[in-house]
């Protein structure tokens, strides 16, 4: 699979040269869109910002997604109007962001965003610290050049996102070939792939949740700097390192996502220890982190609801034994261990991608449970039981088991535990005896119900 998403197709000449100053004009009677398609709000803020003089269009992901026949998440408006025109035209709009001014438009729980064509940077711009800065390597810092329809074309990240839209006349511009990699499923960057990767490293990223979503191929110009230019990833701030993670796993392709990632180097600056731990114990790290995310993928695809705090609990965990053995050796008693390692690691991995506490949080208990999930001998299975974190620590326990765990057949102990009758469950209790607390007991006769397998209750 990751062969083909990874392309060496080579496009016609016409496709490869993205330097147009004039569109491909595609009308209506050529392509399958309907304005009626589209957020009937989108469309209103387009007809206003022409009618008051402006440019504008819908763009991007919208139109992209709408040509493949899925169903996009959000409408974003392009237009020459600046920021503070778009405002003064609509009352029910706020100026947002410093580094990327945009406009944000809100009809009740719909968002439209407007954004303001963008320009490349010149010298001059560059002195005016209020609208462009740049780092040493290249890195965008500020970007408010604002320029024409054109300009903005090239600005853009990829061919495919690079569609203009018209609800008005239902026309599509097309500058930079997007319609052809769209027909031939192909990502492709605008541009020069390295100095693109360099403005943005997050755009390396992108290529991989794009490619992985829309089972796209990778152009092989895009691909081939990934692997050298990953470790600029260190450079992003992990505040927004963590929204482009919650993007990357939650997309109903993490499972996906998680190979490229590992295979074009992408994973070790976002994680670490986890990335160490997959040197370390290659099968067991690798089958764990892809059934948790396959968990993940199977309840996007059906509806249910997913909390970040079992995925990253799933990310981290592989490196975790290994700090608390290390604890243990130096003296540290398990539990003290267990704490101080699953502490500095969140503290470690907060340094890359910014997990905010009311994540960590529910990380740090699902991995305290499966601490406590051994000791379960008078009172403390259905003190258990009553935990609010015991379903979560449960499914964890049960992906553990999936990914090759020894735990004497813990998980199951607890699946017959829940479905037992109050004078079962006792027998059980009694049935661990005289042993230490956690040995394996005696085998229960098995229920009919069937055995969940970890993850599929810890999100709700």
């Amino acid at each position: 699979m990751l062969k083909k998403l990874f392309q060496s197709f080579r496009p016609p000449v016409h496709a490869q040269h993205h330097r147009r100053t004039t569109p491909e004009v595609i009308n209506k009677s050529q392509h399958s869109l309907q304005r009626s398609q589209f957020s009937r709000h989108a469309v209103g803020i387009v007809e206003r910002l022409q009618s008051a003089g402006y440019q504008a269009y819908l763009v991007g992901g919208c139109v992209r997604d709408m040509l493949l026949g899925i169903a996009p998440k959000d409408f974003d408006v392009a237009t020459s109007a600046t920021p503070e025109q778009v405002r003064a035209e609509f009352r029910n709009a706020r100026i947002i962001g410093r580094r990327f001014k945009l406009v944000h438009i809100q009809f009740g729980r719909e968002i439209i965003e407007v954004a303001t064509f963008r320009a490349p940077h010149s010298d001059e711009d560059q002195d005016d610290k209020h609208r462009s800065s740049h780092h040493a390597n290249g890195r965008i810092l500020r970007d408010n050049v604002y320029g024409t329809l054109e300009e903005d074309a090239q600005r853009r990240d990829f061919t495919i996102n690079a569609l203009y839209y018209d609800p008005v006349s239902e026309r599509i511009l097309d500058y930079a070939n997007g319609v052809h990699d769209i027909r031939n499923r192909l990502l492709r960057l605008i541009g020069d792939p390295t100095h693109r990767y360099q403005e943005d490293p997050v755009r390396m990223l992108r290529a991989v949740r794009f490619a992985a979503k829309l089972d796209f191929g990778i152009e092989k110009h895009t691909v081939a700097p990934i692997r050298e230019l990953a470790p600029l990833l260190r450079e992003i701030p992990p505040a927004r390192l963590f929204e482009e993670s919650l993007k990357l796993f939650l997309s109903g392709q993490g499972a996906m996502v998680f190979e490229m990632l590992v295979d074009l180097e992408l994973f070790a600056p976002l994680f670490p220890a986890s990335a160490q731990a997959l040197d370390d114990r290659p099968t067991y790290t690798h089958t764990l982190i892809s059934q948790a995310l396959s968990n993940t993928d199977l309840r996007i695809k059906q509806g249910k609801p997913v909390t970040p705090a079992f995925l990253f609990a799933a990310l981290l965990w592989p490196a975790l034994p290994a700090r608390v053995l290390h604890l243990q050796n130096q003296g540290v008693p398990p539990i003290p261990a267990m704490n101080g390692a699953a502490h500095e690691l969140i503290a470690e991995q907060c340094q890359r991608v910014a997990v905010p506490k009311r994540f960590t949080l529910p990380i740090r208990e699902i991995w305290d449970m499966q601490e406590r999930l051994p000791r379960r001998s008078g009172k403390r299975a259905d003190q258990l039981l009553d935990n609010p974190r015991f379903r979560a620590g449960y499914d964890f326990l049960l992906l553990r088991e999936s990914a090759g765990e020894q735990t004497d057949e813990l998980g199951q102990w607890w699946t017959d535990y829940q479905e037992a009758h109050d004078g079962e469950r006792r027998e059980m209790i009694r049935d661990l005896g005289s042993r230490d607390d956690g040995a394996a007991p005696r085998k229960r006769k098995r229920t009919s119900s069937k055995r969940k397998r970890g993850g599929d209750e810890a999100f709700d």
